[in-house]
């Protein structure tokens, strides 16, 4: 008995020993300054959350389809999303290119791929006529076999697919969707955007739009030769069989898919659910700036940390970071902003609240991708000055004007911005492979080179 009770003594010595040890290691002002900061930073959540405490700002499960903002339309179900997740992947969805050689060789993934947190991975995103992957898609380039007239890139930043589920419309400029703030405007634009009088939310009108601007192919003959009939059928059994398989019934499923596409694994929701040691003393100091003196809730807020507002930055154009223009006309269009789809002069140069996790995957910010850093969009953003001269100060929002901001506190905000909402885990809304065997998000010939799977 006097030997057991020894050994027990000896082992609480030991984890004394070894908890002065750590503390000793440990500078202790931290653990007592970030005690502190937790306890500020959930009182401005308290103040900034609609009454609504913090839940307002936790974002929901992935399978969490009850919590999941959804089109009452398009319910939210297991099979529909999975369905969703092989087309957004599919590259043999690309099957009506306007090059025979690209035949099957892009998909919508092409443009949002995981590697680059589903923003593209480099300024501009391209469909048809690239060619090449590198590490995160930031090596995609034009196909020099291809006319250039007919490469399928558009003349403004590809934003990301995580959190739209928070969104109402979709695109820089909101023009999709049917219901709404765009319901005023869906027959002023019937002949440009005619999914939009199908009475779908913005995601499913993308993921109907998107098809046919992007030159896929989804229908009975595509789920027929890759064997994705059955999948349909477990996704839509309440469609008629003739209307199954369909440009629509693809639509629905990305979009339900893409709902699910939730950063809900990053330290700032971990932070949010009481894991008060995922954020750093630096993160916990700039979320308190985000949500306090660089006002940046005004903005961002709920669980996406965005809104579907639309503000005048006078961030610049495409043409500004040496883009690729092919169609100016339809350039001038998206450079209006919400303007271009409501033919309202007071909305120009206007464009949505972006989504700000996993900033950190791409290099390019603004909806010209003229920021190559996020501490510059920040520092940008919180200065207060236009940098694009066709943009008239009348236009820009009265929320963009200088903070007074010190270089600290930039670098601190940058770090909450940049780390504590970084999910590290968007894999796991990958599929493993595709029915065509085919390389994902790419299968041109130098992506299969650089993705390895050639």
């Amino acid at each position: 008995m006097l030997i057991i009770n020894l050994k027990n003594s000896l082992n609480k010595i030991f984890v004394i020993i070894a908890i002065c040890f750590i503390v000793s290691c440990t500078d202790e002002p931290y653990y007592e300054a970030a005690s502190n900061l937790d306890t500020e930073l959930l009182s401005l959540l308290n103040s900034n959350s609609n009454g609504q405490g913090l839940d307002y700002f936790i974002l929901p499960n992935s399978t969490d389809y009850l919590n999941i903002p959804q089109d009452p339309n398009n319910p939210l179900n297991a099979s529909k999303v999975e369905l969703g997740k092989m087309l957004v992947h599919e590259t043999a969805t690309g099957g009506n290119p306007k090059m025979e050689a690209a035949q099957n060789s892009y998909s919508c993934a092409s443009c949002h791929p995981v590697a680059a947190g589903f923003y593209s991975g480099n300024l501009q995103g391209i469909g048809e006529g690239g060619s090449g992957f590198g590490f995160n898609g930031d090596n995609r380039i034009l196909d020099a076999n291809m006319p250039v007239d007919s490469i399928d890139i558009l003349p403004i930043k590809v934003p990301s697919l995580l959190n739209v589920a928070y969104q109402d419309v979709m695109l820089w400029n909101g023009s999709l969707g049917g219901t709404g703030i765009n319901a005023p405007f869906v027959a002023q634009n019937a002949n440009t955007i005619p999914e939009n009088l199908l009475g779908y939310q913005g995601l499913e009108t993308q993921g109907m739009v998107g098809q046919t601007a992007h030159r896929l192919k989804i229908d009975e003959e595509f789920a027929i030769e890759y064997n994705y009939k059955d999948m349909f059928d477990a996704a839509f059994p309440d469609f008629a069989e003739s209307e199954r398989y369909t440009k629509v019934t693809a639509g629905l499923a990305i979009a339900a898919f893409n709902r699910t596409l939730l950063a809900n694994q990053s330290p700032w929701q971990n932070w949010l659910k009481g894991d008060y040691y995922e954020m750093s003393t630096q993160e916990k100091k700039g979320a308190i700036l985000f949500f306090d003196k660089a006002q940046c809730v005004n903005c961002h807020t709920g669980p996406a940390l965005k809104s579907n507002n639309f503000y005048a930055l006078g961030m610049g154009d495409i043409n500004h970071s040496n883009g690729t223009v092919i169609n100016q006309q339809d350039f001038e269009f998206k450079r209006l902003g919400r303007g271009g789809f409501t033919n309202n002069s007071n909305d120009n140069y206007k464009f949505k609240v972006p989504n700000l996790y996993n900033l950190k995957s791409n290099q390019f910010y603004g909806h010209g991708g003229t920021f190559n850093s996020i501490q510059e969009v920040i520092t940008y953003i919180v200065s207060g000055e236009k940098e694009n001269e066709i943009v008239p100060d009348s236009q820009l929002a009265p929320e963009f004007t200088n903070l007074n901001l010190t270089t600290q506190e930039i670098i601190d905000l940058t770090a909450f911005v940049e780390n504590a909402l970084f999910d590290p885990n968007l894999e796991r809304y990958v599929p493993a492979s595709v029915f065509s065997g085919n390389c994902i998000p790419n299968s041109d010939e130098q992506s299969q080179i650089d993705l390895g799977c050639n």
